[in-house]
C-alpha cells in the first residue's frame, strides 16, 4: 500500500512532499516513494536515526563502516548538500536525481570534478600526490575553456564533454531510469498520480 493512500494530514502533506521533490527531480511520484523505501534501509544499517549517517552510507556501499574510504566520504560530501554530517531524504532524493539516465546534461557537468578525480584514483590504488591530481584537474579545465578567458561556461563545458563523453559517463546509473524495476520489494502503490505533479 503506498503512503499517500490514506487522507490524514500528515499523510496530505507527505504526499505534497513526495510530488515535489519528483517535479524537481527526473524521479516520478512512485520512484521517490521507492526511493524512500531504499532511504529508510539505508538510513536504519548502522545508526537508526533517520538520517543517512558516513557510516550508513560506508555500510551501504562496502559492507564495513570501520575501513575510511574517501569514495564513501566524497559521495557522503556529495549528497550532504546542507553540509550537517547527515543526508536527509530530500537531499537524497536530489542528489541521486544527478545519476538519473534522464537528468540534463547541464546538471551532471556541474558535479565536482575535482572531488570526482581524486576518489577515482585514490579508489583505483594511484599514489599521486596533490600536485600531479591538480596538473590533471588543471588540464582538464585548460582544456575545457575554450574562450581562455580562465573560466568554464557551461557551454564550454558542454562542449568539451561532448567530445570526451567519458568524463560523465559514470555520472550515470542506468537503473534509476526506472527504480521501481530496480527495486521491486521497494514498489508502492500510490494515489498520488504522476499526472497530479
Amino acid at each position: 500500500m503506498g503512503c499517500c493512500q490514506s487522507k490524514g494530514t500528515k499523510t496530505t502533506a507527505w504526499c505534497k512532499e513526495l510530488t515535489v521533490l519528483a517535479s524537481g527531480t527526473p524521479f516520478t511520484v512512485s520512484e521517490v516513494e521507492a526511493l524512500h523505501e531504499l532511504f529508510k534501509k539505508l538510513s536504519s544499517s548502522v545508526i537508526g536515526d533517520g538520517f543517512i549517517s558516513k557510516e550508513d552510507l560506508q555500510f551501504a556501499l562496502f559492507r564495513n563502516n570501520n575501513k575510511k574510504n574517501l569514495f564513501a566520504n566524497r559521495m557522503f560530501d556529495l549528497f550532504d548538500v546542507k553540509c550537517n554530517g547527515v543526508i536527509e531524504f530530500g537531499e537524497f532524493v536530489q542528489s541521486l536525481g544527478v545519476f538519473h539516465p534522464n537528468a540534463p546534461v547541464e546538471e551532471k557537468i556541474y558535479c565536482k570534478l575535482k572531488e570526482m578525480v581524486v576518489a577515482l584514483l585514490q579508489e583505483s590504488d594511484l599514489e599521486l600526490s596533490d600536485d600531479v591530481v591538480q596538473a590533471i584537474v588543471d588540464k582538464t579545465f585548460s582544456d575545457a575553456d575554450s574562450k581562455g578567458d580562465g573560466k568554464i561556461d557551461p557551454e564550454e563545458w558542454k562542449e568539451f564533454v561532448s567530445k570526451n563523453p567519458s568524463i560523465i559517463k559514470n555520472m550515470t546509473l542506468p537503473y534509476l531510469k526506472d527504480v521501481t524495476m530496480a527495486f521491486p520489494s521497494f514498489v508502492l502503490i500510490s494515489e498520488v498520480g504522476e499526472s497530479e505533479m
